[in-house]
């Protein structure tokens, strides 16, 4: 067997591709074979999911929209009422702190990335005792989802952001979207 083996790598070689190893390693992966994704924000028994975000707020996954800045929960959604970074405080904050059973962790997404608001708010968090992660609003959407889909105790106050950029991705999916829309035509309605 072994005189085999060097005989199928000589064989390789002149053919100047690369020596491949033959022993098998175990993969991280032992499953049926095939890889499987799971879309979170379809799955309404994982709770409230966060789908997009614009400058006026946010679609849930339940198909609601929220207008302006809002506080999650893993199956509650309220508006908070904050117009923008600045008046994040001590004092609207506060409800978070209030809740039972109380939660493992806020996450703030603030429409700023001014570096002396996000310390205000760092301080407010902290006068309440509360354990919070501060993201820019885009990250704590995608990172409240991901701890809400674990089962985590989890809340969001999230501020819309002034400006939202597009990559290519998303201007290239509004395209298609709307040629397909034009393409497809208005039908008449069945009848007489």
């Amino acid at each position: 067997m072994f005189q085999n083996t060097i005989r199928h790598i000589n064989v390789l070689s002149k053919r100047k591709l690369p020596i491949l190893s033959f022993t098998r390693t175990k993969a991280a992966y032992e499953g049926e074979g095939k890889t499987t994704v799971r879309v979170l924000n379809n799955e309404y028994d994982l709770g409230l999911m966060i789908d997009s975000f614009a400058t006026y707020g946010f679609k849930l996954n339940n198909g609601i929209t929220v207008l302006g800045p809002m506080a999650i929960f893993p199956r509650t959604v309220l508006s908070w009422q904050v117009a923008d970074s600045d008046d994040v405080t001590e004092e609207s904050l506060k409800l978070f702190k209030l809740l039972e059973p109380r939660i493992d962790l806020l996450i703030l997404g603030l429409d700023t990335t001014d570096r002396s608001k996000i310390d205000k708010a760092f301080r407010a968090a902290r006068a309440n005792e509360l354990n919070i992660e501060i993201l820019a609003t885009e990250h704590a959407c995608s990172t409240f989802n991901f701890l809400n889909a674990e089962g985590r105790s989890v809340a969001a106050a999230l501020i819309p952001p002034f400006k939202v950029n597009m990559n290519e991705d998303d201007m290239l999916e509004v395209k298609m979207h709307y040629s397909d829309i034009f393409q497809k035509g208005f039908s008449k309605p069945s009848g007489k």
